[in-house]
């Protein structure tokens, strides 16, 4: 079958409005700094825990994994506190380096920088203010840990300006952002990076790949229009298959791990659970809608907690 590029429907391009001067100005103190509060937890998609959840599965099937299924408890709180304020400080980055993309793109126009309710500096001090306390949390472990760390914050800050011409943004996201929590976590839980840690490693890798390539075909047009790079843009028509081949593989990386780690029938269930709602996604983005697409990315959170169980019950049930 050829591969048929993909053409833009050209949309209108939408001028960032410039606010007028505050009618709040004269309301009273605690009302202005509510507003501004509810601004950055917008900027921060604290309204949208779905990303968090994305990042914190492949942390939390590490964490179960290094330890045996009894994670120490310091080390859980601090990554799961972690996953938090790092996807927070990953979402400002992103927007403000794309601040003058956003306004152009149907999904994002509303976005508080890209809308001019938030300014660059409101922005960097935010995202100064979230980095400190990522760095604070992951003091808190080992220096091996620490290290790991500071290698993957250089790469999720370095993941905004790929896609202006980093033809596949969606893999580099994984490699930093989506999966470079799993040997954090094995480093903080034992110390060590074994054979098992690479390839949860890898599993996570392709599966932000693949969720995040969905994810993409909801801002095709807009990104073809405006040059901004993505997966579903290079897959053209054959997304979906391509799509599917990443979450064959997923599967495949997770089978690895379930014989390496010889887990039994509770686990390979977590793994079939994970292979319906792959399934369940392929059906719904085969139009190519985009509201079907968006809600294909967002049932990759029960695919976290399907595997997830998996680990969890094999470790409470089968020793």
């Amino acid at each position: 079958m050829p591969v048929v590029a993909l053409k833009a429907k050209p949309i209108p391009a939408v001028a960032p409005e410039i606010p007028p001067p505050s009618k709040y100005r004269d309301a009273p103190l605690s009302y202005r700094l509510s507003r501004r509060l509810s601004e950055y937890t917008l900027l921060m998609r604290l309204d949208r825990p779905v990303g968090t959840w994305l990042l914190l599965w492949p942390a939390l099937w590490a964490l179960w994994i290094a330890g045996a299924g009894r994670p120490k408890p310091r080390v859980l709180i601090v990554f799961v506190l972690g996953v938090i304020v790092m996807r927070a400080a990953g979402c400002v980055i992103n927007d403000l380096a794309d601040r003058d993309i956003d306004p152009h793109v149907r999904r994002t126009r509303d976005r508080p920088l890209a809308a001019r309710r938030v300014s660059p500096p409101e922005a960097l001090v935010l995202f100064t203010l979230l980095a400190a306390a990522a760095l604070y949390l992951v003091t808190r472990l080992d220096l091996f840990t620490v290290k790991l760390a500071c290698i993957g914050a250089l790469l999720t800050v370095s993941y905004p300006f790929l896609k202006r011409f980093f033809p596949v943004p969606q893999l580099y996201l994984g490699l930093s952002f989506g999966g470079w929590s799993v040997p954090m976590a094995f480093a903080a839980q034992t110390g060590a990076l074994p054979r098992v840690a690479w390839l949860l490693y890898i599993a996570a890798v392709i599966w932000t790949s693949a969720y995040d390539t969905i994810y993409a075909m909801v801002d095709r047009e807009d990104d073809l229009a405006i040059g901004v790079k993505s997966s579903a843009i290079l897959f053209a028509d054959l997304d979906r298959v391509l799509i599917g081949v990443l979450q064959v593989l997923m599967l495949a990386a997770l089978v690895l791990v379930g014989r390496s780690m010889h887990y039994g029938p509770w686990y390979e269930g977590g793994v079939w659970a994970a292979s319906a709602l792959f399934l369940w996604q392929q059906w719904l983005i085969h139009r190519r809608d985009p509201q079907a697409c968006l809600r294909a990315f967002q049932n990759n959170r029960y695919v976290g907690l399907a595997v997830f169980a998996g680990i969890l019950l094999q470790y409470v049930y089968a020793g």
